[in-house]
């Protein structure tokens, strides 16, 4: 749903007091994990059957959330910062950065006394558990206006999402100062780890828009799919490969780096402090999936180039086999515009575009005609937007598909470099 912008409420929510917040909520981190309570009979027994997730390490040259595997639940939001100048946006960021670094490792929160509100929600009961939550955190071009002095350290590349030739896009769905992904197994581990940020950075920042969404497990095997019955993310490039990761994924050249600070050019002409991180871009996409149900079955392979049930291209058998172009340059097995064709057509020039694709179904119910209102946050990373994703979506300007999907949100941001160690934090270079 759309976050609801509030009035600045007065008091102990005055700008300055959301930092308050977030040094007491933090208790003892769980080693073990999950930190579930000890159980005992029947529920003892079923959760030894069904270990608890472990904990992904917040800390490291690149943030979690990135590379790892797709959980199945999500939440995305965009952020206007609210913060004053820039020490109360340091003090933002910091914030966040303590948050994410408490949950994503579990433990005990704080206890404050019988006469305060608890420094918890509670909804994941006494000890919060790790539950393979991951943050990651981006900041958008907007962020680099003149409110805090950091135009001359903005990523080379980071811009305004620009209105493609098949968009529909909405403003209150655009854009954003900020953007957070929190991912785990559980939805209530999301939602939980959502609730704490926001309580904790009131005041610093105000949610813009907000979209949930989910992974379905492999059916039978392979890929997820997406609402449309597809397999979604097949073709990504291989990151775990260091060479594939910097040529397409990080900024500032290559795995080695952290946050830098300063603003001299890095590689490529990045700011220093751009190292180990990445741009991303969200695109939300509502699939008229109504209309979609009443196409044969024959008609959708074709536009996407791929076999439904196997996910396998059309002149193939399996899902991860490599279409062959080359020995179907008429376009007779695989339509010549069929998505798989047009977004990747296997040449030396596409294969410097690739991107690293994440993709979440979304449901928001019904819209006020009475229709079903589904579809894809779709979500990629790539070192450079123009030559990866922007080539991309220009070579997918017309393609058949676009009578049966909608973008209508999302924006483009900088995934930040990752957290170090316990003394570093989020956009610590950008800000020192």
């Amino acid at each position: 749903m759309t976050g609801t912008r509030e009035p600045a409420d007065g008091g102990d929510l005055r700008r300055r007091g959301f930092l308050r917040g977030a040094a007491l909520g933090v208790g003892a981190v769980g080693a073990a994990a999950g930190g579930a309570v000890a159980l005992t009979g029947a529920a003892s027994a079923a959760s030894a059957a069904t270990p608890a997730p472990a904990p992904v390490d917040f800390h490291g040259p690149h943030q979690a959330g990135i590379t790892q595997a797709v959980v199945p639940s999500t939440v995305f939001l965009s952020f206007d910062v609210t913060a004053a100048d820039r020490p109360e946006l340091t003090e933002l960021l910091r914030a966040v950065t303590d948050r994410a670094r408490f949950l994503t490792a579990g433990g005990t929160p704080a206890a404050l006394g019988i006469t305060d509100s608890p420094s918890d929600s509670g909804t994941l009961g006494p000890r919060v558990p790790a539950d393979g939550l991951m943050a990651t955190v981006g900041v958008g071009a907007s962020l680099f206006d003149d409110r805090f002095g950091l135009a001359d350290r903005k990523p080379l590349r980071l811009a305004t999402m620009p209105a493609f030739p098949d968009d529909d896009l909405r403003p209150e769905w655009c854009h954003g100062d900020l953007s957070l992904q929190l991912s785990a197994p559980h939805p209530d581990t999301v939602l939980h780890a959502l609730r704490d940020i926001a309580r904790h950075t009131r005041g610093g920042m105000q949610v813009r828009w907000r979209l949930d969404g989910f992974t379905s497990p492999p059916r039978p095997s392979g890929t997820p799919r997406n609402h449309l019955g597809f397999k979604d993310g097949t073709a990504n490039p291989d990151i775990a490969d260091p060479a594939v990761a910097d040529q397409l994924l990080w900024t500032g050249g290559g795995t080695s780096g952290g946050t830098g600070a300063g603003t001299s050019a890095g590689t490529g002409g990045e700011p220093s402090w751009t190292t180990g991180g990445s741009y991303q871009v969200v695109r939300l996409i509502r699939m008229l999936v109504e209309f979609w149900d009443r196409v044969s079955l024959t008609e959708q392979e074709r536009m996407f180039g791929r076999a439904r049930d196997t996910g396998a291209p059309l002149d193939g058998d399996h899902e991860f086999d490599t279409p062959r172009f080359a020995q179907d340059p008429m376009g007779d097995i695989i339509p010549l515009d069929s998505h798989i064709r047009v977004a990747n057509p296997r040449t030396a020039q596409s294969d410097d575009s690739r991107i690293l694709r994440r993709g979440y179904n979304y449901d928001l119910g019904m819209d006020t005609d009475g229709n079903l209102d589904m579809g894809l946050i779709f979500v990629c990373y790539q070192r450079d937007l123009e030559r990866q994703f922007a080539a991309v979506q220009r070579r997918l300007s017309g393609e058949p598909l676009v009578d049966y999907v909608t973008p209508f949100g999302g924006g483009y941001f900088f995934a930040l470099p990752g957290v170090r160690d316990q003394a570093d934090w989020l956009g610590s270079g950008l800000l020192a």
